[in-house]
């Protein structure tokens, strides 16, 4: 470069310095000198530009090598000298210990940099940003602030002249009418002549011989449309449940119709929830998993997780924990609901306890803190926190971190009138197959086990325990269970069976009752080989039982459950002074009934939660 510019120079120098000789021999040697010195000018700058060039990509590249090496800095290594040692011996499980450990480290620093203010459009970039597999880590992650989640995209407009609710049985009647039982047909069919119907109604009334017939339907004391709702979204709830349906619901805009729905009725829980149940059915089909984070659930799934209302938490903890297949191997279905840890966490879970309800329960109401609390909580304005309305989820949880708790939903009636599902004839053989089959997918068995149970709940564990025993593939699940809690469980059945009187509740005695005759040879055979299987295994058995009667009705007050029904003849047998519904509610904390669960917890799981 340095040659061509003094070239340049000379060049100029010596047109500069030229004395003429003629006219014509003039111009000519100054064309010439031109074209010597532009080409000059112009072979310079090429040869200098290229120069750049070369020089400018020579900064830029990268060395690959070093990008490798920086990349490998962020894996987790065990040395192999260790696993292959720990291998020889048969013990490679202490291996993945450490790997564990590492990783939790690594989750405590990001979630660290979580906790730190980022400004408003920070917010904005990362949300902008993340995957779908970040996503769902965020709104599993506890400290994770609402500003990393985009909001929904917007609805679609619904097709003129329609409601959600006629959206909601075009849907319903889309759905297959293959591989459904009674009660999904007839969850369907109601829910499909009741909207007909409703419709009608409102567009001019068929109920009335002419007139407008919504006033009529109005004078049930109810708003028809919120009603069909209702009845819609009970029957997608068990289509939800087949997984070739949930193809359907998915294809005919279901996630965004619920999603209307959702928004709709922010002050209706019960819609809310059942909403939930099926999003959170939808997610245990892992192909759909894109459709539900594209569609702006993560978003709502998350802010649903951080609500004070516990059931509104577990439905959406149940639905991101299906969708996290990151962190999360097991899936739960529809009635499984984990209590705790609903969030991602560095703890080490080393143990199960599962509860299970009885008759009339249900997975968040039957293990609330006794009512009369609540009274005087609320007549005193205390705080919001001395009130629990699931004591295994806001004390046990604290007390015992290292524990999974899981609680266990299921239908049941006292009465075949007041049935949710006239058809359904479940009985405890039944659903003891139905409930393994779920807590399996769970992942129940592979670490030790605690059940508590409650009234029937008991007999389903006894039921579930012996089925399990007489499985090789459940063999896990009978080794890893360490011990039992019963309240108030009829051993040797109920007097509730006794009274299939003229009155409202046992009209038409339920299945479930009939099965809790006193002195039942079922019963009976149940106990004994259960009996047999707990003396085997040396199982831990703690038992309480109610010595005041409960109001069944407006008509019959009995105890429930006979101090000599509830001995199952091992294991101690508490009387506490309360009645059959409020055995398995504790007035406080401090309570001696919640003090000696936890304290026969603790003392079962001791080696467990020490290892």
């Amino acid at each position: 470069m340095s040659l061509a510019a003094s070239y340049c120079v000379i060049c100029c120098r010596r047109i500069g310095t030229f004395v003429p000789r003629s006219k014509s021999h003039t111009s000519w040697r100054n064309i010439r000198n031109i074209v010597r010195f532009t080409g000059s000018l112009i072979v310079g700058g090429s040869l200098f530009i290229t120069y750049q060039v070369l020089a400018l990509k020579k900064s830029l590249t990268l060395d690959t090598q070093v990008v490798e090496r920086e990349k490998m800095k962020s894996y987790i290594y065990v040395h192999k000298a260790l696993v292959d040692s720990l291998d020889n011996h048969g013990i490679v499980w202490q291996a993945r210990k450490e790997l564990h450990r590492a990783v939790r480290k690594v989750l405590a620093a990001a979630a660290k940099v979580l906790r730190s203010p980022f400004a408003d459009y920070q917010y904005r970039i990362i949300a902008q940003a993340c995957d779908p597999r970040t996503l769902i880590g965020l709104a599993r992650s506890k400290e994770s602030d609402l500003r990393f989640f985009l909001p929904p995209p917007p609805l679609p407009s619904l097709k003129e002249d329609s409601s959600t609710e006629e959206e909601f049985g075009h849907l319903l009647a889309s759905l297959p009418q293959t591989e459904l039982d009674e009660c999904l047909q007839y969850f369907t069919s109601l829910a499909l002549s009741e909207s007909s119907q409703s419709l009608a109604a409102q567009k001019g009334g068929l109920w009335c011989f002419g007139g407008n017939g919504l006033p009529y339907a109005e004078s049930f004391g109810e708003t028809p449309s919120a009603t069909v709702e209702m009845l819609s979204l009970e029957a997608i709830v068990k289509h939800s449940e087949i997984p070739s349906h949930c193809d359907y619901i998915e294809a005919g805009g279901g996630l965004q119709l619920l999603q209307r729905l959702y928004q709709l009725h922010k002050d209706c829980p019960k819609i809310q929830r059942s909403v939930l149940r099926i999003i959170g059915n939808m997610a245990l089909n892992e192909h759909l998993h894109p459709a539900i984070v594209h569609s702006g659930w993560v978003s709502l799934l998350a802010e649903a997780l951080k609500s004070c209302h516990i059931m509104e938490a577990s439905h959406a903890a149940r639905t991101l924990a299906n969708l996290d297949r990151e962190t999360v191997s097991e899936k739960y279905q529809d009635g499984v609901y984990v209590l705790h840890p609903q969030c991602r966490t560095s703890q080490p879970i080393k143990a199960d306890v599962l509860f299970i309800h009885g008759l009339m329960g249900a997975a968040f109401k039957t293990w609330r803190q006794h009512d009369s609390q609540r009274a005087l909580t609320e007549n005193a304005l205390v705080d919001e926190d001395s009130y629990t309305t699931c004591w295994p989820k806001t004390w046990l949880a604290k007390d015992c971190p290292a524990l999974r708790i899981i609680s266990v939903e299921y239908d049941t009636s006292l009465s075949d009138w007041r049935a949710r599902c006239p058809m359904e004839r479940k009985s405890i053989a039944f659903r003891s197959n139905e409930l393994l089959s779920k807590l399996r997918a769970a992942g129940v068995g592979e670490r030790p086990v605690i059940w508590v149970s409650h009234s029937m709940g008991g007999l389903l564990v006894k039921k579930m325990l012996l089925e399990a025993s007489q499985k090789p593939e459940l063999s896990a699940l009978i080794n890893n269970t360490r011990g039992i809690i019963f309240y108030s469980v009829p051993h040797h059945g109920s007097r509730l069976a006794e009274y299939s009187v003229n009155i409202r509740y046992l009209l038409f005695p339920s299945l479930e009752v009939k099965e809790l005759s006193k002195d039942s040879p079922a019963l009976k055979m149940l106990q004994d080989e259960f009996l047999e299987l707990v003396k085997d295994k040396d199982l831990q058995v703690l038992n309480f039982v109610e010595t005041q009667p409960t109001f069944i009705g407006s008509m019959i007050k009995l105890q429930v459950v006979p101090v000599e029904s509830a001995d199952l003849g091992i294991g101690d047998l508490i009387p506490v002074d309360v009645n059959h519904l409020n055995i398995c509610k504790p007035k406080t904390k401090d309570a001696f009934l919640y003090q000696r669960t936890l304290q026969f917890i603790c003392e079962t799981l001791a080696r467990d939660l020490e290892n």
